[in-house]
């Protein structure tokens, strides 16, 4: 799609401004009795006199459906005030990047519509870096500042601790935003909420997580064809019981020196529990109308812990004697062990430089899922609660429209089209990233202030201290954790 054809669009989709709409914290004198859901106008509900023209108009230029223009009360579109927004992060460069495709090129034509349309300037750029993230969101915060910033931040204590300290602006009073919309799918908002305030919220496709690395000449020297791996995937049957048959069948002492020289596995052993865990539709905290509670000791976790331990015991490449925390990785490339729990970004970071080729698979699903499953851990976006009710509207509604999806390409993926720059073979993208970018967990362990998941729990895991063992061990310490973090 050329700036042309999107021009048009945009153009078409002018057709649909209705006098319907708010008068919020975008106009000089705010309403409260006026629906959020008026902020914008459906082709559906456009009156009369408007649809014959929409509607071919629609049909000539296809324009899509879910593109409006949201007006105010009379009928203009709502008018940010020039502002210029910045979306603080630690990794975008301050720099003009051209379009390499025809998506790229419609998203930059689509943002200059909206900031020409509703009168704002936005930008996306790296002003910390990730150390100083926290201390950064505190010290302006607490101090203020002209800016117009929405803050990208990173799990962790510290940001429970800004959270818990009001330093972050109640999302759920602004009526710009629309949870229940699909972009909302990676449910930060849902992480971030406390006593019905939402204090994060991430937009646009999910970031898929975990899964399992498989190093295919090692699979071929033990007779195991690797596409079958993607094969057992796609018919449902790659299980925890398939999975260890697979072990069995590569663990071998090739050599016949009475010294195993070809190893299963070889993990970072909190990334195979942490997985493991999540793959048997189990977690360690979990959430309900009550609060957090501990589900480290339920019948799901349990299982899931006690079969990750037997399988490490079983099949994992031994530490080197005085070698590193991370020997994992060098021997993963090096060829000590078939498959590996790891996240996406491993493909394009630490494998970039492996000899041997490697797919991707979700980590095998456990005897109480119904299907594989991810960990949803994305970066939560948050507004400075030192905004006034205005500012913060006009923030949150230039970041809704900003992450609403082009038009033409709503069902677009540019998340997953960059993961093939990364993986060396297409199944990995299009038999495994897709699967995780729909189907995850929340990981409400780390919204627990005092818990650290490792050293409380899985760096104590081993032969002779089972989970059971652990997790009585730490009953009592998180049960205050749970109950502070419950008030």
């Amino acid at each position: 799609m050329n700036k042309k054809m999107v021009s048009k669009l945009l153009a078409a989709s002018l057709a649909t401004i209705m006098t319907a709409g708010i008068v919020g914290c975008g106009n000089a004198k705010p309403a409260e009795d006026v629906s959020a859901a008026d902020t914008q106008t459906e082709a559906s509900e456009a009156p009369a006199e408007t649809t014959t023209e929409t509607e071919e108009t629609a049909s000539e230029e296809e324009v899509a459906p879910s593109h409006v223009v949201r007006t105010d009360a009379d009928g203009n579109p709502i008018d940010l005030g020039g502002m210029e927004i910045i979306i603080r992060d630690w990794w975008t460069a301050d720099e003009e990047v051209e379009p390499t495709n025809a998506f790229e090129e419609a998203r930059e034509e689509y943002y200059d519509w909206i900031q020409e349309t509703y009168n704002f300037k936005i930008k996306q750029v790296a002003i910390s870096d990730w150390g100083s993230v926290p201390e950064d969101f505190l010290n302006y915060t607490t101090s203020g500042g002209d800016e117009n910033y929405i803050f990208i931040l990173r799990p962790g204590s510290e940001l429970v601790a800004a959270m818990n300290s009001g330093l972050m602006y109640d999302l759920s009073t602004l009526d710009c935003l629309d949870f229940s919309k699909d972009k909302w799918g990676s449910d930060v908002h849902k992480l971030m909420e406390k006593h019905g305030a939402i204090y994060g919220m991430a937009a646009g496709t999910i970031e898929p997580k975990g899964g399992m690395y498989f190093n295919k000449r090692l699979l071929q020297e033990a007779g195991i064809d690797p596409q079958s791996i993607y094969d057992l995937q796609e018919s449902g049957d790659w299980t925890w019981e398939k999975f260890e048959e697979i072990c069995k069948q590569i663990q071998a002492d090739t050599n016949n020196d009475g010294v195993i020289d070809r190893y299963a596995m070889v993990n970072f052993a909190s990334t195979f529990y942490g997985e493991a865990v999540a793959s048997n539709d189990a977690e360690f905290i979990g959430k309900d109308d009550n609060g957090y509670y501990n589900a480290l000791e339920s019948e799901a976790t349990m299982e899931a812990l006690n079969w990750a331990l037997d399988m490490i015991s079983t099949y994992d490449y031994p530490q080197p004697t005085d070698s590193e925390w991370d020997y994992w990785k060098e021997a993963f490339i090096n060829g000590n062990g078939a498959f590996i729990a790891g996240e996406t970004y491993q493909a394009g970071g630490d494998w970039s430089t492996m000899e041997d080729d490697f797919g991707f698979v979700c980590f095998p699903k456990g005897p109480k899922a119904s299907d594989y499953t991810n960990v949803y851990s994305d970066n939560p976006y948050c507004i400075p609660a030192c905004y006034d009710a205005e500012k913060a509207w006009k923030l949150a509604f230039a970041y809704d429209v900003y992450t609403d999806p082009v038009p033409g390409f709503e069902d677009y993926n540019d998340r997953e089209a960059g993961f093939y720059n990364s993986f060396r073979d297409t199944e990995s993208v299009e038999l495994s990233i897709r699967r995780l970018m729909t189907n995850g967990k929340i990981t409400y362990h780390t919204m627990i202030p005092g818990l650290s998941l490792g050293e409380d729990v899985l760096w104590g895991i081993n032969k002779d201290s089972t989970p059971a063992q652990q997790a009585e061990k730490i009953r009592n310490t998180w049960a205050s954790y749970l109950e502070e973090a419950n008030k």
